[in-house]
């Protein structure tokens, strides 16, 4: 999965011309409100559902366990995937875009199942992955996200996982039972708060270690191409350990290629398929180029500053160690940022379980499909998830193989779209040809 993830993501960056040159008009764009079709979410809101389902514990738990056992020089490489995942990212939020249709309630839907069977005449392949969406949805997005948040309380608050799940469960049917609209509206809200508060805290702890946080830097990137012995509480690390570590974070922390994003990118509005492309872009730059990588940082200025705090600590906990270091608020900071981060997940996944069950059996079945998601929130709060986080994990990877096939059929639309509209110097034309 990582050759053939990370392949394409270099294929479609040179085949594209780097459209990640363009990010700043991403960024832009992601905040600037489409005229005219009322019929879909604002650019934004298609943004902040996508990361909310990226966004998660992966961003600091698993940046931690990249750096454990890969060293500092992960770090680069997590880094450094997400900069070529952007183009994967755009690639297939562009065709979610072009190819998404009109639902009964005049709103858009789409995503990779409505790509294969429109432009590839798959409905095989189509089905094959809403079936893998719908189920990961109830492991990766659900569950197992719970049983995160249980856990995290129990240990930092000493709440009981039932107590937990009962709050956790009920919070996210306030939303859920409310429709995919409600879900996007809480989502474009939550989002900007959970970005500040993380971020504040992580820039809080590099205050703290200021004197280190070049060095850290400078230790990330020589690391990546170095070989390092065990020392000041990292581990020892061949290059190749920091290369598969941080590409691997990388690429299943941001999800390009994994087919999810574009869900909540067809129900954007948008004058053209790339527009949308190109905000739905900036979804890899925040998960993975800044939010991974300032967590990076930060567990590397630490440990150079007080290695001894890490010594026998390691995996996820380094992560937590670095946070403890704030004297009382540290603590705090890691597990709210924690909570938050799985419970905008949980949101975030539900929206996709939602439009993989409405393809597979219709909008009638969307009430029962949110109730079993409710239960699963509950239930993976109160029990053990080692064998779901294995399932979740197989899921995930099961996804992209019908997605990145249909990337590499339909990357002659991608280029032929691209050259137009961005290289062309049309991206302000309407296309006339999308619903």
């Amino acid at each position: 999965m990582m050759v053939l993830l990370f392949g394409v993501h270099l294929l479609l960056t040179l085949r594209l011309r780097m459209p990640q040159r363009k990010l700043w008009k991403a960024l832009r764009l992601s905040v600037t409100e489409e005229e005219g079709d009322e019929g879909g979410m604002s650019p934004f809101a298609a943004l902040a559902t996508a990361l909310a389902a990226t966004l998660g514990t992966g961003n600091i738990i698993g940046v931690s366990m990249a750096v454990s056992v890969g060293g500092p020089g992960a770090v680069f490489w997590c880094w450094l995937t997400g900069v070529f995942g952007m183009a994967t990212k755009y690639g297939e939020s562009l065709l979610a875009v072009k190819y998404r249709k009109r639902n009964k309630k005049g709103g858009y839907v789409g995503g990779p199942m409505y790509v294969m069977e429109e432009a590839l005449r798959s409905k095989f392949l189509a089905i094959l992955f809403a079936a893998f969406a719908a189920f990961a949805a109830f492991g990766t997005g659900c569950s197992v996200q719970a049983n995160a948040i249980s856990s995290v309380m129990e240990t930092a608050f000493h709440v009981k996982p039932a107590v937990t799940g009962l709050v956790v469960c009920s919070l996210a049917a306030v939303v859920i039972l409310g429709g995919a609209k409600k879900i996007t509206g809480v989502c474009e809200k939550l989002i900007p708060f959970m970005a500040v508060f993380y971020l504040g805290g992580s820039v809080a702890l590099l205050y703290i270690n200021r004197d280190y946080v070049v060095p850290a830097i400078r230790l990330i990137m020589t690391a990546a191409f170095t070989p390092r012995a065990a020392a000041g509480g990292f581990v020892g690390s061949t290059v190749l350990q920091a290369a598969r570590q941080g590409i691997a974070r990388g690429l299943f922390s941001d999800e390009s290629g994994l087919g999810t994003a574009p869900m909540a990118a067809a129900g954007a509005r948008a004058k053209n398929s790339v527009r949308q492309a190109l905000v739905s872009m900036t979804g890899t730059f925040w998960d993975t180029v800044v939010f991974c990588a300032v967590t990076g940082i930060v567990i590397v200025s630490a440990m150079l500053h007080k290695p001894e705090v890490f010594t026998g600590i390691s995996g996820g906990d380094l992560a937590e160690a670095a946070f403890g270091m704030m004297n009382g608020f540290g603590h705090v900071i890691f597990a709210v940022s924690l909570v938050i981060f799985a419970f905008a997940t949980i949101l975030g996944w539900s929206f996709y379980g939602e439009c993989a069950v409405s393809y597979l059996f219709g909008e009638g079945s969307l009430k029962y499909y949110r109730l079993l998601y409710l239960a699963a929130v509950f239930a993976g709060a109160v029990t053990s998830m080692g064998v779901v986080w294995g399932f979740s994990d197989l899921l995930n990877g099961l996804m992209a193989v019908p997605n990145l096939i249909c990337l590499l059929l339909l990357q002659k639309i991608i280029v032929k779209e691209t050259d137009h509209y961005l290289w062309g110097g049309h991206l302000e034309e309407r296309d006339g040809n999308l619903p």
